[in-house]
């Protein structure tokens, strides 16, 4: 997943003991349009990646061997709401980074996990529904508890893998544009292909053949083709189907933009200077917001996870209203009784 391709031509280094200072004038509007999509951004996704996690927990139809790429997808997108982002949303009310250099190194870190950890987190859901809908005689062997555990392990295995090798190509730099520290990857086109492939269309291509098959089964079935042969696919596992599809078609939307453009950059480096800075930031505040849209969709679109939002908001608010008649202060009765003397004598 390719972050900061363009960092090269206006990227700043951020010293040990120093700060990046105001290094980029951008309109007082365009802050104040930065700023509230990343405050949207990062309530949303702190309070909707909560309630996938808490529903998944306590809901037991929601409790399936699947969900655990769900929980793990949460978690991904979570990470990036607590740390990075409050740091960017710092960088861009003071216009410049000035958290130090420890900081920019792990707020570039922890994007790079959040981010790549997303899209396998995502191919490990599709992977799961072309089992589940094209295959289900072998699922409950494929995807057991045990083997889900694993298979999500697997997931952050990898994604930590695949950032490895940014810390020996080149270190984390601050980039006024975007008000972030991010990995710097534009020095090697060769790397930089390598990245958009493996992180981006690679994984792309899998979930595509993966709900591309469903499709055609989907199809197949309602059109009644060899209907002896097909498998039924009952309702829900439809709906579910379409909510884990519309996260990815979400994902590759809203990711594309910025991988396109680091792509295009390192088959050809003059479009470095050609690409607009207002694209390339567009894109990448985008890109910023996907991480609060997947609880959105669980919610809309699944009855289920509906159901458990309303149930856990409702008990938040009873709880509240609890406490706050616990610690109002009651009127004594002496007062009462003194009040109402008062009352008769009168």
């Amino acid at each position: 997943m390719v972050e900061g391709t363009l960092v090269h031509r206006n990227s700043t280094p951020v010293g040990e003991e120093g700060s990046s200072g105001p290094q980029h004038q951008a309109f007082p509007w365009v802050v104040t349009v930065l700023a509230g999509v990343l405050i949207t951004t990062i309530v949303v996704d702190v309070i909707g990646n909560l309630l996938v996690i808490v529903s998944v927990f306590s809901n037991r139809k929601l409790r399936k061997a699947g969900n655990a790429f769900v929980v793990s997808l949460a978690l991904a997108d979570l990470v990036v709401a607590i740390y990075p982002y409050p740091l960017v949303l710092t960088a861009i009310f003071h216009d410049g980074w000035i958290a130090g250099y420890i900081h920019c190194q792990i707020s570039g870190f922890l994007m790079g996990l959040s981010v790549i950890g997303s899209i396998f987190n995502i191919t490990g859901i599709a992977i799961n529904r072309y089992c589940y809908i094209c295959h289900s005689l072998k699922y409950d062997k494929l995807f057991s508890n045990s083997n889900t555990m694993c298979y999500v392990v697997l997931v952050w295995v990898l994604t930590i893998l695949a950032i490895v090798p940014n810390w020996f190509v080149e270190s984390l730099q601050y980039d006024p544009r975007v008000y972030s520290c991010t990995f710097v990857q534009s020095v090697s086109s060769l790397y930089t292909i390598t990245v958009v492939v493996v992180h981006f269309i690679l994984p792309i291509g899998i979930v595509t053949y993966c709900y591309l098959r469903i499709w055609i089964l989907v199809i197949q079935v309602r059109r009644r083709v060899k209907p002896d042969s097909r498998p039924k696919i009952k309702p829900h596992d439809l709906r579910n189907f379409i909510t884990m599809f519309v996260v990815f078609v979400l994902f590759a939307v809203c990711w594309a933009p910025l991988n396109m453009i680091g792509l295009g950059v390192a088959l050809d480096s003059r479009l470095g200077q050609a690409i607009p800075e207002w694209l390339f930031t567009a894109s990448y505040f985008m890109a910023y917001f996907n991480s609060c849209l997947n609880a959105v969709v669980y919610g809309v679109l699944n009855h289920n996870f509906r159901k458990e939002y309303k149930r856990i908001v409702l008990i938040i608010f009873k709880m509240s209203s609890v406490t706050e008649t616990s610690i109002r202060p009651k009127v004594p009765n002496w007062f009462e009784r003194n009040s109402t003397n008062h009352q008769c004598s009168s």
